[in-house]
């Protein structure tokens, strides 16, 4: 029996779209897109024509377009790229970024720390929604760089980048905004949600696409130290071969995922809502992290007071249950989930959440599969704490 995916947000299978898309360019057409001969070029054109889908797609200029080696190279380059610009030029040499970000953003703003930025993280409430008084408050001249996501990666909640963008704007008009919208792309017009930022992130793999391969949006006048030299590469702000493959696979992945948005989201929200509502009345005292009317369609962040995730997931993923607790790029790690804690949760609110995530690929099976699962391993689960704690509650 196939396995049920309820990890999305993880990543997504390949799309048939992308994977038709990047075959000629596996064997055929597989010039270096930096040379002058004849295969070189057809590789260039094949790139540049996958430029121009991605920028209009993100409502972007091909030009604007960076092609990276996924989203946390992105974020990497953003957040990095735009500081150290902005600190040589002398525009200031302050950071901002929220406390729910993901990894990628947050490593980023420590490495400037070190570098002698003064960096502010500021927190989220217990919706899952940034502080915008905190953020005001940490905004002044010498900002030169803020970093607010578009959807947060483990609670799904849609930020208010809008808001966002009007603040820094007043508070501090030398900086850039950047905004890791690597999980917005399938449930969002991100073209619309993220026309007042100044760098945009995304990652392929997150919606069809092929894992290893993103981009970053960088819109004119907005100067990016690179974080890789060599080749001269993307017009010198990313050096190295381009991943011609990679590219035209995300940018057949990202048509495809605009053409069909409005009703796979629709589709997506009625599967979602249907976990949530069985897993509700099946298993006693669950409770959904972050407001469930500011999330994407593809989410259902849940706390099962009692129970520990990591052998919740052990259990489901035994069943033929994927799923995650806290970021997929954390896995492995035992402490609770940033994010989380940092909307307030209790370390043991925390370590009893798990991230049910869904995406075009799933399936009103994957839900049954899921409501079968669920219920009967916190069940176990409960069953066996009450045992070994000898009935004591």
């Amino acid at each position: 029996m196939a396995r049920a995916q309820l990890d999305a947000a993880a990543t997504t299978p390949l799309r048939p779209e992308a994977l038709a898309a990047m075959a000629p360019f596996q064997s055929e057409v597989f010039g270096n897109p930096s040379g002058g001969h004849a295969d070189a070029r057809a590789a260039k054109a094949a790139l540049e024509e996958a430029r121009e889908h991605v920028a209009a797609g993100l409502g972007a200029r091909p030009h604007e377009v960076v092609f990276t080696g996924g989203g946390t190279e992105a974020d990497n380059l953003a957040v990095k790229g735009a500081a150290r610009a902005a600190r040589a030029a002398g525009h200031g040499d302050a950071v901002v970024v929220t406390a729910i970000e993901h990894k990628a953003v947050l490593a980023s703003a420590d490495r400037l720390e070190h570098e002698g930025f003064r960096v502010a993280r500021t927190g989220a409430d217990r919706a899952g929604i940034v502080d915008l008084d905190a953020l005001a408050g940490a905004l002044d001249e010498r900002t030169v760089l803020v970093s607010v996501m578009l959807v947060n990666n483990e609670v799904g909640t849609v930020q208010p980048l809008a808001d966002v963008a009007r603040l820094v704007r007043e508070r501090a008009p030398r900086a850039v905004l950047h905004t890791d919208a690597v999980q917005g792309v399938p449930w969002l017009d991100v073209a619309v949600a993220t026309a007042d930022a100044d760098l945009v992130a995304i990652s392929a793999h997150k919606f069809g696409g092929p894992k290893g391969v993103g981009a970053l949006v960088v819109r004119d006048q907005v100067p990016l130290e690179p974080l890789i030299e060599g080749g001269g590469q993307e017009e010198g702000r990313r050096s190295g071969t381009s991943n011609v493959p990679g590219v035209v696979a995300m940018a057949a992945a990202l048509d495809a995922t605009l053409a069909g948005r409005v009703s796979e989201v629709a589709r997506v929200a009625m599967l979602r809502d249907r976990l949530r509502a069985r897993l509700g009345r099946l298993v006693a005292g669950l409770v959904e992290n972050g407001d469930s009317e500011r999330k994407v369609a593809g989410n259902l962040h849940v706390g099962v007071p009692g129970v520990e995730a990591e052998a919740l997931l052990v259990l489901l993923d035994q069943a033929g249950i994927a799923a995650a607790a806290g970021s997929s790029c954390a896995s492995g790690a035992t402490e609770p989930s940033h994010v989380l804690l940092a909307m307030g949760l209790s370390r043991s609110e925390a370590e009893s959440s798990i991230r049910l995530s869904l995406g075009f690929a799933s399936s009103d099976a994957d839900v049954d599969r899921a409501l079968d699962a669920i219920p009967a391993a916190v069940d176990q689960l409960r069953v066996a704490a009450t045992a070994s704690t000898g009935g004591a509650r």
